[in-house]
């Protein structure tokens, strides 16, 4: 049998592989456990985390300094896609946030082509920060983008507060 085939039945190393691989197709956001599900995005940007480091020098070390971890810092989310059904939705959910303190909490999944959802970041405390949709202009055949930009606390589970999850 040649590489890459399977045996009837049987998946191959190679269709495993390619199976499990996440190509950025579009993004599944939901809130509070589906209460509000926004649709699929096209796009997301600023799923990141960076950490400023501290440093402690102990007495007896001027040459060696302890290095440590600072508190994790989060970028706002970026989410983007040609206007749609799911729109209405949002507007929704923006319409009740609006003015009201009362953080959320919801996901951002990668889907595949399949509709699988293949990784996940669960986000704490979120909010959203900005919503636009592009000029409208009928001389010209663009299509109307939405973007909405969220901010939260944090994807990592990461709280070491007594009585949290992580402790």
């Amino acid at each position: 049998m040649a590489a890459g085939q399977a045996v009837r039945g049987r998946m191959s190393d190679e269709d495993a592989f390619f199976g499990s691989v996440s190509m950025a197709h579009r993004f599944a956001v939901a809130i509070d456990r589906s209460r509000y599900e926004l649709g699929h995005w096209s796009s997301a940007s600023g799923l990141n985390v960076s950490w400023q480091t501290a440093e402690y020098r102990a007495g007896d070390s001027w040459n060696h300094p302890l290095v440590f971890p600072g508190v994790p810092q989060y970028q706002r989310i970026k989410l983007s896609r040609a206007a749609c059904r799911d729109s209405q939705i949002v507007q929704e959910w923006l319409t009740e946030t609006a003015m009201r303190n009362e953080p959320l909490t919801g996901a951002i999944s990668l889907v595949n082509w399949q509709n699988d959802r293949t990784v996940t970041w669960e986000l704490k405390e979120f909010f959203p920060a900005a919503w636009g949709i592009n000029e409208f202009n009928s001389s010209q055949g663009n299509v109307a983008l939405e973007t909405l930009e969220i901010v939260h606390t944090g994807f990592l589970d990461d709280d070491f507060a007594p009585g949290s999850p992580g402790s």
